[in-house]
């Protein structure tokens, strides 16, 4: 936080889990966590927030009461260092009996997150949820901006990355240009330029640097550029401008409102009888 203010950033976002760790893969379950210590650690960003003067979008994990799991959550805080809102990541990864994947260790949320920073209108989406475009559909018809997608793609094991490969198929390695042969690796930062060109939206990508990670953290603009990305499996601070006024390509602009209204065509129809008979030549 603080090497990222003084680099002149207003916000630091972090990956998914960056505080609490990630059920299932930095640990292997919630029943002996201790969330005193976490809540403590959570207070101390607070006070940090506040002494330095800067924003912070904190991956981590929210307690919830009596047997309910906890939530996969970004905490937002801003730079008085407080709690303005929190997300809660909707898509958890798993089978639908729950025994698996997030679903067996955290409860899926059920809302958006909106704020504002400096004049840009913000929202969040964790992991996952890239999986499900709805999501980002939601945010444009809010009139986000920029949304922070924090991601946990990392700490994983030789065996992991081997397997995955093989269920991918290794023919199919030279037409994949990816950071790693895995599904994370080819989707995750595809699927991040899409949604960003598709929606004209500015999508930060931040995830976890722990070997094995599967992609470096990156930032693109709302044309579908990368304005910035780390290295692989190195912790580092990456520091970008978000300019919501800079005039960036965006072929859809007339067309994506009466889209998303329902009317999935562009220009105006024919009423023309050779149109509508569609079984002749």
């Amino acid at each position: 936080m603080r090497a990222a203010k003084k680099l002149g950033a207003d916000v630091v976002h972090f990956p998914e889990a960056a505080l609490s760790g990630y059920a299932g893969t930095d640990f292997e379950s919630f029943a002996s966590f201790d969330w005193d210590e976490l809540r403590q650690a959570t207070a101390d960003v607070l006070e940090r927030a506040r002494d330095i003067g800067v924003w912070v979008v904190l991956g981590s994990a929210h307690r919830l009461s009596g047997d309910h799991k906890p939530h996969n959550s970004l905490y937002i805080v801003n730079n008085l260092g407080q709690l303005v809102d929190r997300y809660d990541k909707r898509f958890c990864s798993g089978s639908p009996d729950g025994q698996s994947g997030d679903l067996a260790h955290y409860s899926p949320g059920d809302h958006a997150s909106v704020w504002t920073i400096n004049g840009v209108r913000c929202g969040s989406l964790i992991c996952y949820d890239y999986r499900f475009p709805e999501l980002y559909r939601e945010y444009k018809k809010q009139g986000v901006d920029l949304v922070f997608h924090s991601f946990h793609a990392g700490n994983a094991s030789a065996d992991r990355m081997t397997a995955i490969a093989e269920a991918i198929g290794p023919e199919f390695a030279r037409l994949n240009g990816a950071a790693t042969f895995t599904y994370p690796g080819i989707t995750m930062p595809a699927a991040m330029t899409a949604a960003a060109a598709c929606n004209h939206i500015w999508i930060s990508c931040p995830n976890s640097s722990k070997p094995q990670s599967l992609w470096p953290a990156f930032l693109v603009r709302a044309d579908g550029v990368t304005a910035g990305r780390l290295r692989r499996n190195s912790p580092g601070v990456l520091v970008t401008t978000v300019d919501t006024e800079q005039q960036l390509y965006d072929s859809t602009a007339a067309w994506r409102g009466r889209a998303m209204a329902g009317e999935l065509h562009s220009g105006a129809l024919s009423s023309d009888p050779r149109s509508a008979d569609r079984t002749s030549l």
